[in-house]
This record gives C-alpha cells, structure tokens and sequence, in this order.
C-alpha cells in the first residue's frame, strides 16, 4: 500500500548521514522504508524548532480517531516503548521524521491498515541527546 506524502519533509545534514549509515548497517524493510523517506526530504544545514528531528519530543493525533500521543523519536538502541521512546525504525517513528507543525502524512501499518497523522507539536532535542 502506497504512502500518501500530503506534506514535504526536511532533515538536517547531521541527521540525514547518521540515518543513512543506519539504514546501511540494518539492512530490513524497515530500513527500505526510512531509505525512501530519506530519499523525498529536503537536506539542510540546519532545520527550525518545528520539525521533528531525531530525539525530538512529538504530539501528534490520528485524525481518524482522534488519538494524540506523545512519543521521543529515538535510534533503535535508545529505543523504550514503556518510557514511549520510539524506534526511527518503526513506521510512525519513519512516519514522522522531517515533517513540521501542521505536516500530516498517511501512513500504511503492517495489519494493511492506513494511519493518517498530524503533528500537533515538536520539542527539539538537547545539544547532548543529539550524539548517538
């Protein structure tokens, strides 16, 4: 099932390598899936505070259910679902990455079931959390 990109994305240069290096070394659809991602974001020098970047902290709804979660985006090694530390290597984790406030995307799940989300809100990570 195809994605919809209903808004475009943009990633930091910082970001883009260390991903890009990730899906080198993992190698599985997930790592297919953030690769093409990858492949649609603009890559810049440095991004604004509302975008969702890598360790950044997100509120986004469905806006089929009207659900709104609050996750941290983080590398697979970080990753916490109890502490709602999400994988970049999950679909909404890959989902999210490089859309800004006000970004929606539909997003296919792996029970063939599409998710459409909307970011609500980005906190950007800390200097320190960046270094992975």
């Amino acid at each position: 099932m195809p994605v919809n990109h209903n808004s475009s994305i943009v990633i930091s240069e910082y970001d883009y390598q260390h991903l890009l290096s990730l899906c080198e070394k993992v190698n599985n659809a997930a790592a297919e899936a953030l690769e093409e991602e990858l492949g649609r974001a603009d890559i810049l020098s440095e991004v604004s505070d509302d975008v969702v970047t890598m360790n950044s902290s997100v509120t986004f709804i469905d806006l089929d259910s009207g659900e709104e979660t609050h996750i941290s985006l983080v590398y697979p090694q970080d990753a916490k679902v109890e502490d709602m530390k999400i994988s970049i290597l999950t679909p909404v984790g890959t989902a999210l990455i490089g859309l800004r406030v006000g970004g929606r995307i539909d997003w296919p799940t792996p029970g063939g079931k599409v998710r459409r989300l909307e970011v609500k809100t980005v906190s950007p990570a800390l200097i320190d959390e960046k270094v992975s």
